[in-house]
């Protein structure tokens, strides 16, 4: 019996595979780029490494390559993401480039639906804070 909590095993062929992730992932962070909040969570010059971490972490997680686990360990999503600050604005605008993103793919509305809900379920789990944003001295 498979845990209906998890996506199908299908679902990251049904979507396209490798390439609809790196355009999921390609498009979110063309926003990321340019967010005053989100881009300061980003330590790396160049987002390329970010992006390979989270192409990899959402096709393992939807049924791809295990890469990740390989290549870091366990996801353990809330404890890589403490050190960063949070809050309800953080996952708002993690949100509005993700949702960008999503569309971007022009899934099935089930693909779709399925996809948007666990980003969005993600993106709430992530919240640590509720402290306002710190402003830039």
């Amino acid at each position: 019996m498979s845990d209906p909590g998890l996506p199908s095993p299908g679902f990251y062929d049904e979507i396209g595979g490798h390439a609809a992730f790196v355009r999921l992932v390609d498009v979110f962070y063309d926003g990321v780029a340019s967010d005053e909040v989100l881009r300061p969570m980003y330590p790396e010059e160049d987002l390329g490494p970010a992006k390979e971490r989270l192409t990899m972490f959402l096709e393992q997680y939807w049924g791809g390559p295990t890469t990740y686990s390989q290549q870091r360990g366990h996801p353990r999503l809330r404890m890589r993401h403490l050190p960063f600050h949070v809050n309800p604005d953080a996952r708002d605008r993690w949100i509005a480039h993700m949702r960008t993103a999503v569309d971007a793919l022009e899934l099935s509305p089930l693909h779709e639906a399925t996809l948007w809900d666990y980003l969005q379920r993600a993106a709430h789990a992530m919240v640590n804070t509720f402290e306002p944003t710190p402003k830039e001295s």
